[in-house]
């Protein structure tokens, strides 16, 4: 006899599972969604950070020091998390951007201090990027003469035409395309083993070249540009602190992928560039050329497409947060979304920056190895600042409630902007007794 009772009985347990099944699926689609639509400046600027010049820098540490500096990767993942993180929060809680929260809190003149040192240090940075188009385009049989002003042109008008999300997706899909140096790394065949056991085991020396080095990696790896872009960004977006963990998310993942490239890049030029000899590399432009023969056509060919994404995606967002820093600094309109006719201020120096910067390239004579390592030294010089003006802020209760720094992060952050300071001092002392330099190392 059926026990229709007992069928009626398993008939509703089974409707609540799944009733249950169908709430935690919505819940975690709900979950997913709300972190694709914040998503997006944390990824965006952690990646655009290894940019032309910062691919240069990695190529030679690779090139003149092996996996030796690979160990310096690991501080530079939470430094770089805890310090974008803190203007993410700022920008979610205050709905402000970095440079209008330093002019309201410290006044004009610490504002236009601010001001100065990143547009000339952001001056450098956006030569440098359309250096790296020239550069790229180059190995490809495509004079920078023609190059170079058709990247200033797409770059210009990209944003100037565009808004806020259709700007920010073609950011995303660039991010997508620094993949290139991961199969230029396992086309390098390194020896990963090695690799770790770097990674692991950090080994430090006391010389100019060295320290040069390691002020550079960090300076192009946490470069001052990036806390105001990022912070205008989330403002940008309108994310509030409702979001606030979605944000936290962002930034976290965009502080893993760029420190994962940056290891790819050291990684194949390691074991390409170093284990052959080919230690006066100076720029990644001659790595990539250097690649062919010694890794193949196509670790040659991905290493050089990575450097023209990278060059071009900078190009792009660099004079963007120069424009932020000036126009929030000095309390004009700014922002992706409005027309020029509404942020007169914003596009003009967004589009003197590139004239300026896609220009000097086309001189004959310019100096640009220099000035690719005044802008990743700059960075390096110009960053403790920054993070000091970030501390002070957002540990201001009045300012962040409950939203201001633990002790944690405050230690992290207050460690990186000392350890510049050191590094660039003693940088300064061997610049004036060479003799306590010592002669150089490798890896």
């Amino acid at each position: 006899m059926v026990n229709w009772e007992t069928i009626a009985e398993r008939v509703e347990v089974l409707r609540e599972r799944g009733s249950g099944v169908r709430r935690r699926v919505r819940g975690w689609q709900h979950r997913v969604a709300l972190l694709l639509a914040v998503v997006g400046p944390g990824l965006i600027t952690s990646n655009v950070d290894n940019d032309a010049g910062g691919i240069s820098v990695y190529t030679q540490a690779g090139a003149q020091y092996g996996y030796a500096l690979l160990w310096s990767l690991i501080p530079m993942t939470i430094a770089l998390y805890v310090t974008e993180e803190m203007c993410a929060r700022m920008g979610v809680v205050t709905g402000k951007g970095l440079s209008d929260l330093i002019r309201e809190e410290f006044g004009f003149r610490s504002t236009f201090f601010v001001m100065v040192c990143g547009f000339f240090v952001d001056l450098a940075n956006v030569v440098a990027e359309f250096a790296g188009v020239a550069a790229a385009m180059e190995i490809f049989g495509i004079s920078r003469y023609v190059a170079v002003p058709i990247a200033a042109i797409v770059v210009w008008v990209l944003v100037l035409k565009g808004t806020y999300r259709q700007v920010e997706v073609i950011f995303l899909i660039a991010c997508g395309f620094y993949a290139t140096y991961i199969f230029a790394a396992i086309l390098a065949k390194p020896d990963w083993l090695l690799a770790a056991k770097h990674i692991a085991i950090p080994t430090f020396h006391f010389h100019a070249s060295y320290l040069l080095m390691l002020t550079a990696l960090v300076g192009t790896t946490i470069a001052p540009w990036q806390f105001f872009y990022l912070q205008a960004g989330f403002v940008e977006k309108k994310v509030g602190p409702r979001q606030y963990r979605q944000a936290r998310a962002d930034v976290l993942l965009g502080s893993i992928t760029c420190m994962a490239i940056v290891f790819f890049i050291i990684v194949c030029t390691a074991a390409t560039l170093y284990a052959s000899g080919q230690r006066s590399i100076t720029d990644a432009a001659e790595a990539a050329k250097a690649l062919f023969p010694l890794a193949g056509r196509w670790a040659g060919v991905t290493f050089a497409f990575g450097l023209l994404n990278a060059s071009l995606f900078a190009a792009t967002i660099l004079p963007l947060s120069t424009a932020h820093v000036i126009c929030e600094g000095l309390g004009f309109e700014a922002g992706v979304d409005r027309k020029f006719k509404d942020a007169r201020i914003f596009y003009s120096l967004y589009t003197l920056l590139i004239v300026v910067g896609a220009g000097i390239i086309l001189l004959p004579r310019a100096p640009l190895w220099r000035i690719l390592i005044f802008s990743q030294v700059g960075n390096g010089l110009w960053l403790p600042v920054v993070v000091i003006f970030i501390l002070l802020l957002v540990n201001r209760r009045d300012l962040m409630g409950e939203h201001v720094n633990t002790a944690a992060f405050n230690g992290v952050a207050w460690v990186t902007a000392v350890a510049m300071i050191v590094l660039t001092l003693v940088l300064v002392y061997t610049a004036i007794f060479p003799s306590a330099a010592g002669p150089s190392v490798g890896g």
